[in-house]
């Protein structure tokens, strides 16, 4: 063949592969579009406000409190007056999982927006406004809910770019070192995937600053997006990534004495960075998931990482295929076994049951990707039983059969690195359920009488409810019977009346309470004083589902 016949097979081969690649990313888009929420979550879910959302007050609170289901930082704290006039709340205590916030001036009449947006212990931001009012409610100034879709989509490339850095790089910087003894097969490759996870790392930075801010790309370039995403715990996985992908970058270019520790060090920070921050790496217990999460990211860089090295050694045929092979087989088994094992305990931890698998955006991703793996497994497995001896033996013919196989498995990586990165939107089951356990509570604030009413857990089904009940200047308030009553007009959903007891330690409870549907309640409770006076007090609250 000449040389002018080869570089054009060549070219149609590349553009074959980049066409097939690029439809492979639609898929993974489109796949993806249809298990994520239109909305960003986060770990952290907000059980309880004070002032509660809706309430109308007699005059304005010396200061806020929002309490999620774990701890958080606040990053943006905002009060909007009724004319839309932002006002930032810069004075605030953290107390376990509440942020108190000071309210630093009078407030005059009318709906207010109370706007806040924190960062959970995993490094991912939530946010989220509540509205009350001063003497009547007026016309609240408009919240945004919309998802910022180029933001989210660099967030979701830079992830994927990140990936393929420290897996693809990072991981073939190892393959070259140890398993090919320092052959040159696709070592080019490699340092492209490093130097673009170099540029992708702190890229990431700034996307998640922007993120934790709320702001859009535009402002990518002011300092406080980068202290901010630094300030994070996505800042140590970006920290450690850099380490790790110099080192894999000089353990290519440095001598070979050194090529082997520098790479297995690489490897390790793979592992590291990863174990960091994330969902898997925030969940408890974490003395048992983040050695989990650094098993697993270690794994999947041993194996992806040597894919490329080994598939352009076999479809060239050099000296160095058959070492690299063999080195490669007889190390993937008990590599494979420990990255599953890995995978199977962090998936139980974060799904916990087989319905969230359906019901939940996170679970719909790990199906997608457990699909793929599927796949993947049975073309690794067909290659590792069925073709490596052959291809070991030196047959030409099995080698370019196994060389294309690999490549098929590349695409597949790919697709679950983008699937993979989805997860950077979703809220996993494990979450959920925590904050589908906590309760929900309001403040009701009345001249003749004030309640602290909780109802656990605050989603709809089975609840108990507690009250405090006092009087309306913080005095005990010696009621002689209370009533619990909720109603949801907008749902056909009539008053449901139920006496509560006293258990004897102060409180009012009522035990045997089905709340039906999620949604915004009105809940009032009546409280008998005497024969003669009954006192009614009322606030919205919103129950979960």
């Amino acid at each position: 063949m000449s040389t002018i016949s080869y570089l054009q097979t060549a070219s149609m081969a590349g553009q074959r592969a980049g066409r097939l690649v690029v439809g492979l990313l639609a898929v993974i888009v489109f796949l993806a579009s249809l298990a994520l929420p239109n909305q960003a979550f986060a770990h952290a879910a907000l059980i309880k406000t004070d002032p509660a959302d809706g309430a109308v007050l007699e005059q304005g609170p010396t200061q806020f409190s929002l309490t999620f289901s774990e701890p958080v930082s606040p990053l943006v704290l905002t009060l909007e007056r009724p004319d839309g006039t932002p006002v930032p709340l810069t004075a605030f205590r953290l107390s376990d999982q509440t942020v108190e916030i000071d309210n630093p001036q009078p407030l005059k009449s009318g709906t207010h927006v109370l706007s806040w947006r924190v960062i959970s212990a995993d490094g991912h931001p939530v946010g989220g406004s509540l509205l009350f009012s001063i003497g009547a409610p007026s016309a609240p100034p408009a919240v945004s809910e919309a998802v910022d879709w180029p933001l989210r989509s660099a967030i979701w490339l830079g992830k994927v770019l990140l990936y393929i850095g420290l897996f693809l790089g990072v991981g073939g910087a190892f393959a070259l070192a140890w398993l090919s003894g320092g052959g040159q097969a696709g070592r080019r490759f490699v340092i492209v995937a490093i130097l673009g996870g170099l540029v992708a790392t702190p890229l990431s930075l700034g996307f998640q600053g922007l993120d934790a801010l709320g702001a859009p790309l535009s402002h990518l370039v002011q300092p406080v997006i980068w202290r901010t995403g630094l300030g994070t715990s996505f800042g140590w996985t970006v920290l450690v990534a850099l380490i790790a992908l110099g080192l894999g970058l000089l353990s290519l270019a440095g001598p070979g004495v050194i090529a082997k520790p520098l790479a297995l060090a690489s490897l390790v920070g793979v592992g590291v960075a990863l174990a960091a921050s994330g969902h898997a790496s925030a969940a408890e217990p974490q003395w048992l998931t983040r050695p989990m999460v650094f098993l697993h990211g270690v794994g999947i860089a041993f194996w992806v990482g040597a894919l490329v090295p080994l598939g352009l050694a076999l479809k060239r045929q050099s000296a160095e295929a058959a070492p690299l092979l063999r080195q490669f087989s007889r190390l993937i088994l008990p590599v494979a076994a420990v990255l599953v094992a890995a995978g199977i305990v962090l998936a139980v931890i974060q799904v916990q049951t087989p319905l969230a698998l359906v019901n939940t955006a996170y679970g719909r991703l790990l199906l997608i990707k457990l699909g793929l793996l599927v796949f993947l497994f049975t073309l690794a497995a067909v290659n590792r039983w069925k073709l490596t001896a052959s291809a070991e033996a030196g047959s030409t013919e099995v080698q370019r059969r196994l060389s294309r196989s690999i490549g098929v498995e590349m695409l597949i990586v790919l697709a679950i690195f983008g699937v993979a990165s989805g997860w950077r939107f979703t809220p996993p089951p494990r979450a959920l359920a925590i904050a589908a356990a906590q309760p929900v509570s309001v403040h009701i604030h009345a001249l003749q009488a004030m309640a602290d009413l909780s109802i656990t857990p605050g989603h709809a089904g089975p609840v108990v409810a507690s009250m405090v009940i006092m009087s309306g200047d913080f005095g005990p308030l010696d009621a002689k019977q209370v009533t619990l009553v909720l109603s949801k007009p907008d749902s056909g959903i009539e008053p449901l009346k139920r006496g509560a007891t006293k258990p004897g330690d102060g409180s009012w409870r009522v035990d045997n309470l089905v709340i039906p549907v999620p949604g915004r309640w009105t809940v009032r409770i009546d409280i008998l004083v005497s024969d003669f006076e009954m006192v009614k007090i009322e606030a919205p609250i919103d129950i979960r589902p």
